[in-house]
């Protein structure tokens, strides 16, 4: 679960940093548990692009992730540590002992051969899941349920954990990834551990065709086109814009407040992100 690193031979590998992959124990995927992935391009059923600079990239197959674990009281055992390329964490393959097979989240340490279970009598160890009212203060948790058996919602990306805070009037309270603390049911779901792939922040491309393997299409800025087609652009020379930052249509973008008024999240933010 290492970053490696290469002689700067060209220009692109210089900086160039990837995965070593040595945590991976498979080389193809539990062929049931793929899915079609169709590409959207950014845009929606109308065919209008609504993201932009999306587009092109690999061809991949989705991997079915249970984020819900709900078999309580059904051991597992981990077959094997995959690669994801729809997200930055690994996931695991999980035998049940009643025959089932399913993928999940691969916390950090997880171990082919480790057993692992959910439910409200789960022990308190890497990869097993339960509901907040039975973890400890202060444990790390991750893919942490936002309703009672939704399915979890927070803390699943690459090297991502929450801190459980404390307990209170049926609620927890989380710090998450982001330093916000919010009260979460004591009712939901949280997988004990943090999600493996920590290194994962430090890849760097290299090149700008690794980012079209992706599906990431090149982004230019405002202040270099003419004015007809952004308002930053124009100007005598290379200019800075004149305004404050904003999308080709004119609405205000860095620093902007984009979040939706809605009463039933905000309510449960105890503090806000920093």
């Amino acid at each position: 679960m290492s970053l490696k690193k290469f002689r700067p031979t060209t220009p692109s590998q210089r900086f160039k940093a990837s995965s070593s992959f040595e945590e991976i124990t498979a080389k193809k995927p539990h062929k049931p548990l793929l899915r079609a992935l169709k590409k959207s391009g950014g845009r929606n059923n109308q065919g209008h692009t609504t993201v932009r600079h999306r587009g092109g990239g690999h061809k991949r197959f989705y991997r079915v992730v249970d984020f819900k674990r709900d078999k309580p009281g059904i051991p597992a055992k981990v077959a094997t540590i995959e690669y994801d390329p729809n997200r930055g964490a690994r996931i695991a393959l999980l035998h049940y002992r009643d025959g089932e097979k399913r993928y999940m989240i691969a916390p950090l340490d997880l171990k082919v051969g480790q057993e692992v279970i959910s439910g409200p009598k789960a022990e308190v160890r890497v990869g097993n899941c339960m509901p907040l009212k039975r973890i400890p203060l202060g444990t790390e948790i991750h893919n942490i349920e936002l309703k009672p058996r939704r399915g979890g919602q927070i803390a699943r990306g690459a090297g991502a954990s929450a801190q459980l805070m404390a307990k209170e009037g049926g609620f927890a309270l989380i710090k998450l990834p982001s330093g916000e603390l919010r009260q979460i049911p004591l009712e939901c779901y949280a997988t004990i551990g943090q999600v493996g792939n920590v290194e994962h922040e430090g890849v760097a491309m290299g090149k700008a065709g690794k980012a079209r393997w992706v599906g990431k299409r090149p982004r230019v800025r405002g202040v270099a086109m003419n004015p007809v087609d952004h308002p930053l652009g124009g100007g005598e020379g290379k200019s800075s814009g004149g305004r404050h930052p904003c999308t080709p249509w004119g609405n205000p973008t860095k620093g902007y407040k984009t979040r939706k008024r809605r009463k039933d999240s905000d309510r449960f933010i105890v503090k806000r992100r920093g």
